[in-house]
């Protein structure tokens, strides 16, 4: 089997699997009554109060169009007719994906029509998929065609549907559906991608970052091979010698190639009618087993920082499984150390994102709460933070917020996520907290498919829980290409003002073409291009509020 396919399944805690792993298992939330969201309530320094003081972006905010007031009084109206909103919400350009696990993204349908295509099992006890043959307590997938029943509970086994806590809590039920469809969800990486795609062209977004693990197996083959060495760069050496890392290298682009002509033939990408798929460019970021062995642990972030570097495709590097498992929680900060290391050896184009403060009281022990965020932030120098809702419990809470604000790192938040797995929902989460002290958010949505969500469901819960403007969620959307590890500068001059460059001060997009100057600094620029046709975009759909038209 190939690596990147083998990689798509995520289960909860088998590390020796090449998964395409989930955040961070966690328990209910069992502590008293969190702080009110606009309190930081870091043990060590008190709650964070009034307003924030650290220094100002520079530049000002563009002033509100007339097409933005049109859009926001269309919103405000909206906001007592739920399926009105949702139309609205999925209409309006959302910008990319920053925080997605591929085989927690595709449907549980498509997964199960995987099963069936390999000739897959399901274990009749717990429903899950094993391979052939299908002996005595299981049942062929194909039965799910015939049997509405069984289909049935292979649905509610492998996602949240219909789920309701009780003698299962909500993150164990999460967590287990890994296992359980973790057989039907490696061998077809390209058929996973192009799904994943067309939903996003479908809720009108424009780019996506895809979370899988590359090489495994060969990764997992040299760190057995060298051992650990606790100096980072002797090890960095044995892993680059003898070619041992070039191996492994490319076997995981050999890999990315196999996915890659697999997606652009399941989406007709080279044929006169391509799905929409085919429109939306995305790239990988290569996962870590945060729960594994230090050698395994730092090959797989050598492994991620050497593609990044060669491989556009591949972006970034990023710590998956449990945080507050065993080894995660022991090694916590040696592996940020590992990371703060080979930020230095690979400063060109290898990205930091990691699943940080996916905690919360009762989880693990007090201390832990303390400093997971800012470690992340000021050891190993990651550039976005997943999650991180424990932002309040940890120590310097005030200073590492305006740290983050600061250095504009932005907070990846899938709500809900959030709230089926660590129960943390509403005036609880940090959402406001974040935004209060100007530390940039985007919206994820994590495990869409496990969730059975979309990413129009993410905004429309920012829109309601925390009565959000549509220049608010516009903002939301501009973030998420802001943020994203593309290649080139961006079109605003500075981070939250979505004022454009110099470059392109003159021309409005939607408007007329941009001056040569603007068009020439859009062809040096992905990021900047793809900033553009979403202000296109956003300039269409408010014409559209404007006459009514959805």
């Amino acid at each position: 089997m190939n690596s990147v396919q083998r990689s798509a399944t995520r289960p909860r805690a088998r590390a020796l699997l090449p998964a395409v792993l989930v955040c961070a298992a966690v328990l209910p939330l069992v502590a008293a009554a969190p702080p009110p969201a606009d309190a930081a309530t870091g043990p060590a320094t008190g709650p964070a109060t009034g307003p924030a003081t650290g220094p100002a972006a520079p530049g000002s905010p563009a002033p509100a169009t007339a097409g933005e007031r049109t859009a926001d009084a269309r919103l405000r109206g909206l906001r007592d007719r739920p399926r009105e909103l949702s139309a609205f919400l999925r209409a309006m350009p959302k910008g990319g994906e920053l925080h997605s696990h591929l085989s927690g993204a595709v449907s549980t349908e498509l997964l199960i029509d995987l099963a069936i295509r390999d000739g897959l099992c399901i274990r009749v006890a717990d429903m899950t998929a094993v391979e052939p043959p299908c002996g005595p307590g299981t049942r062929p997938a194909a039965d799910t065609r015939t049997d509405e029943a069984l289909r049935k509970q292979v649905i509610r086994a492998w996602s949240m549907q219909d789920f309701k806590p009780g003698a299962e809590s909500g993150h164990d039920h999460f967590f287990a559906t890994f296992d359980k469809f973790g057989e039907a969800s490696w061998r077809h990486p390209g058929t996973m991608i192009a799904e994943v795609l067309n939903k996003a062209a479908d809720h009108h977004q424009l780019y996506q970052e895809l979370m899988l693990t590359p090489a495994s197996g060969a990764a997992k083959q040299l760190a057995a091979k060298v051992g650990y060495d606790p100096d980072p760069a002797r090890m960095r050496a044995k892993l680059l010698a003898d070619g041992g890392m070039e191996q492994v290298v490319r076997t995981a682009r050999a890999d990315a190639d196999k996915a890659e002509a697999e997606f652009r033939e399941v989406a007709r990408c080279d044929t006169a009618r391509p799905q929409p798929a085919c429109s939306v460019p995305f790239r990988f970021i290569s996962q870590v087993s945060r729960g594994s062995a230090p050698e395994r642990v730092y090959t797989q972030m050598v492994l991620g920082m050497e593609l990044a570097e060669r491989d556009r495709r591949f972006v970034a590097v990023n710590l998956v499984q449990p945080e507050d498992g065993e080894v995660a929680l022991r090694d916590y900060r040696l592996q940020m150390r590992m990371l703060g290391y080979l930020r230095t050896q690979y400063p060109e184009r290898s990205h930091i994102t990691l699943h940080a403060g996916e905690l919360v009281p009762g989880l693990v022990k007090p201390e832990d709460l303390l400093f997971h965020i800012r470690e992340a932030v000021g050891t190993a120098h990651a550039e976005r933070i997943g999650h991180g809702v424990d932002v309040r419990y940890e120590d310097g809470n005030r200073e590492l917020l305006r740290t983050m604000a600061r250095r504009n790192i932005a907070v990846e938040v899938p709500f809900t996520s959030n709230d089926q797995i660590l129960q943390v929902r509403g005036a609880e989460h940090p959402f406001p907290l974040y935004r209060r002290y100007g530390v940039p958010v985007v919206l994820a949505t994590d495990d869409q498919g496990v969730a059975r969500i979309t990413i129009t469901d993410e905004y429309r819960r920012a829109a309601e829980t925390y009565r959000l403007s549509y220049r608010d969620l516009k903002d939301l959307a501009r973030a998420s290409l802001e943020h994203a590890f593309l290649n080139g500068r961006s079109l605003w001059q500075a981070p939250g003002t979505y004022r454009a460059v110099a470059e392109c001060a003159g021309s409005v997009p939607g408007v007329g073409r941009p001056s040569a100057r603007c068009a020439a600094f859009l062809d040096r620029s992905p990021k900047a291009a793809l900033e553009w046709k979403q202000e296109v975009w956003f300039r269409d759909f408010e014409s559209r509020v404007a006459r009514r038209a959805l």
